[in-house]
């Protein structure tokens, strides 16, 4: 069994088995999918999954943490498109947007889902749940730095943004709202160039 500091080996079947975590997690919740459910949907053993992963906890982290990689590098294709540094922040929500829509079905920021069944500090997925926000909200604060947003509006701005961006991922993962990341990418515009006038 794979100790918990022991990084994981990528194997075939580590792989397979963080495909049919993500998905599953995804779509019906950390809680209520057991370790059964993810080896067979994987076709390996339970074994094998604790061979490799060591817990389901530390499953839940990979998978997290994998979801976490594909946001960021949508994040940074989107960003490159991007030129104008007022674009530069819209480019976050149209990055958010394609990873979105990229997903089979989308019901919103699997963090946020995966913060609403692990709130103890000692899970190894608790650091990666609250990182992600930290980083998504520093990434605005360096962008409004480069747009030239004045030092006393930077947090207050940063946080704003920020606080667009979750609740789009709120209303377009639960249907409320389709245009939901382009509304929100409009406010924040909007923002900022209220801030630069």
């Amino acid at each position: 069994m794979l100790a918990q500091d022991q990084p994981v080996e990528w194997t075939p079947k580590a792989h397979d088995l963080l495909e049919a975590a993500a998905a599953l997690f995804y779509e019906r919740g950390i809680a209520a999918v057991g370790v059964d459910t993810v080896a067979q949907h994987a076709g390996v053993t339970k074994k094998t999954l604790y061979d490799r992963f060591g817990s389901k906890e530390r499953l839940v982290a990979e998978y997290l943490r994998s979801r976490e990689e594909q946001r960021r590098a949508a994040l940074v294709a989107a960003l490159d498109e991007a030129r104008d540094p007022v674009e530069r922040v819209a480019a976050v929500y149209d990055g958010t947007r394609a990873w979105a829509a990229a997903q089979p079905v989308w019901r919103g920021c699997p963090v946020v889902n995966a913060h609403a069944e692990i709130n103890t500090a000692g899970h190894p997925a608790y650091p990666l749940v609250a990182e992600q926000k930290r980083w998504t909200r520093d990434l605005f604060s360096g962008l409004l730095v480069y747009a030239g947003v004045p030092a006393e509006h930077r947090d207050a701005l940063a946080t704003q943004l920020l606080a667009l961006l979750e609740g789009a991922q709120v209303v377009v993962g639960m249907g409320a709202d389709p245009h939901g990341f382009l509304r929100a990418r409009d406010a924040g515009v909007a923002l900022v160039r209220s801030v630069l006038a």
